[in-house]
């Protein structure tokens, strides 16, 4: 009897063992991947979070850039990752909802990750070279058809919801401009003229737009931004109902247990709600949204179909 005892509070205290560790995580550094580069509207948010998770928790919170395949590599790093909550994804939606309808890609967004929260969404802004003629929307179509097969356009990479827009864009207007994919933020090539027009993440873009190193000419949401009012939508510009716009998540790898999973978002429901970084946010161009975890996967299962109608209509190809 006092063997079968003992041999029962070992199995408690193992059965415990993972509950105690959750309770006391994290109890190491944390692992935050962004899927692009340095300086990318992604990178400069993650970090700002990252910042906020490192004075709350008492742990360094690392952010680690593994760019390529618009965030599609760094996705499919944290899939594979054990769900012990040191390796979670700071997620833009060009790899969750986009890339499947352009690619096969080695994880499910929908079986393999574990969401967190939505955390942040914004627009993305048409910008041009100062030097082309061009100061809208309506005479970048004329110079484009002017100069057929002439400009190029710059967007974060392939599958992006800046790509899908340019490609849609050229579609409905009826030109044709060449896509440059980069590994993330592509404004020098705009302001140097290597590209003529870029397709850039509010966040990134708008500090050049903003001090006329650039030249904006429309914005990708279906309403005017109250950070950038004077920069007329797509929307509103010939386009009905044309939205293409980028949300960032929190997510891990599936099987992340409950407890991380609510500890991670009602850490960042603080960031987003504190004042100072509600006023960062705006400055950058972001609406602060802090979604549960079953809104953000109910979020991605829609979109998946909506994105892959969007490819499907303009024809777009990984290749494109």
């Amino acid at each position: 009897m006092l063997r079968i005892v003992r041999a029962l509070a070992i199995l408690l205290a193992l059965s415990s063992a993972p509950a105690m560790a959750q309770g006391n995580w994290p109890e190491k550094p944390v692992k935050l991947v962004v899927g692009f580069t340095a300086g990318s509207a992604t990178d400069v948010t993650a970090r700002m979070f990252a910042q906020k998770f490192q004075e709350a928790w008492g742990q360094p919170v690392v952010v680690e850039n593994i760019a390529g395949n618009s965030g599609a590599i760094g996705t499919d790093r944290v899939a594979k990752s054990a769900p012990d909550g040191y390796t979670l994804m700071w997620a833009g939606n060009a790899a969750i909802t986009i890339l499947p309808s352009l690619q096969t890609l080695p994880f499910d967004p929908l079986k393999d990750l574990a969401p967190i929260s939505t955390a942040l969404r914004m627009p993305s802004i048409m910008m041009v070279n100062n030097d082309l003629p061009v100061k809208s929307i309506a005479e970048l179509i004329a110079h484009a058809k002017a100069n057929s097969g002439k400009l190029s356009y710059g967007t974060p990479g392939v599958g992006t919801p800046q790509h899908i827009a340019g490609e849609l864009f050229c579609h409905l207007a009826g030109i044709k401009m060449e896509h440059i994919p980069y590994r993330g933020a592509n404004l020098a090539d705009v302001m140097s003229g290597v590209v003529q027009v870029g397709i850039q993440n509010a966040g990134a873009s708008l500090p050049v737009v903003r001090d006329g190193r650039v030249r904006g000419i429309g914005i990708t949401s279906l309403q005017r931004s109250p950070n950038a009012p004077d920069l007329p939508t797509f929307n509103e510009s010939g386009f009905p109902g044309f939205e293409a716009t980028s949300w960032f998540a929190l997510m891990g790898p599936a099987g992340l247990p409950k407890p991380i999973v609510d500890k991670v978002r009602a850490e960042s429901l603080k960031v987003l709600a504190d004042p100072e970084m509600k006023q960062k946010f705006a400055a950058l161009g972001l609406d602060t949204v802090g979604s549960t975890p079953e809104e953000t996967r109910a979020a991605i299962a829609a979109d998946i179909p909506k994105w892959a109608q969007v490819i499907k209509d303009a024809n777009i190809k990984p290749a494109n």
